[in-house]
């Protein structure tokens, strides 16, 4: 059953390769049906991917092969929690090692030009503390950060 909001995300050509390496990289995530070109397109021959439905960590996507009009940018992420530094490391370590970039606070960009935010639970807490103090210290820690270290979250936090 096709679901009724689909995140759609525009790709130059390689819409197939994203989703598989979102599928492989993300739990609960996974490849479903492929779609050819019925015909020749802009940016595509006829047989060539057109889209790719796939599901990162439970939602719903559809990859276009759309062609190079359009990229992706910060204005759209996926933020994912983690529970712990290994988690987090894993996940940053494998989109910015698999031809991805770092950025800060915890953002980075797949090689598709796609942004995360590989936020750990403790990060979020901490910038919610009802002691004020203890959230701005956290707030400037992350702020000096490329990947989130949760013991540096922590220890700011603690004062």
């Amino acid at each position: 059953m096709t679901p009724r909001n689909t995140i759609c995300l525009w790709y130059d050509g390689s819409a197939l390769e994203a989703a598989q390496f979102y599928a492989l990289t993300f739990p609960d995530s996974h490849v479903g049906r492929v779609i050819h070109a019925p015909a020749d397109f802009p940016s595509g021959r006829q047989g060539d991917v057109l889209t790719v439905e796939f599901t990162v960590m439970g939602i719903p996507c559809l990859g276009l092969n759309g062609g190079p009009a359009f990229r992706h940018s910060e204005a759209f992420s996926f933020q994912v929690a983690t529970d712990d530094q290994a988690e987090t490391d894993r996940l940053w370590d494998a989109i910015v090692g698999h031809g991805g970039q770092a950025s800060a606070c915890g953002w980075c960009k797949d090689r598709w030009g796609l942004s995360w935010q590989i936020t750990p639970r403790v990060l979020t807490a901490a910038l919610a503390d009802p002691d004020r103090d203890a959230a701005r210290r956290a707030f400037e820690a992350m702020m000096t950060m490329t990947k989130i270290d949760i013991a540096a979250i922590e220890a700011a936090r603690a004062g």
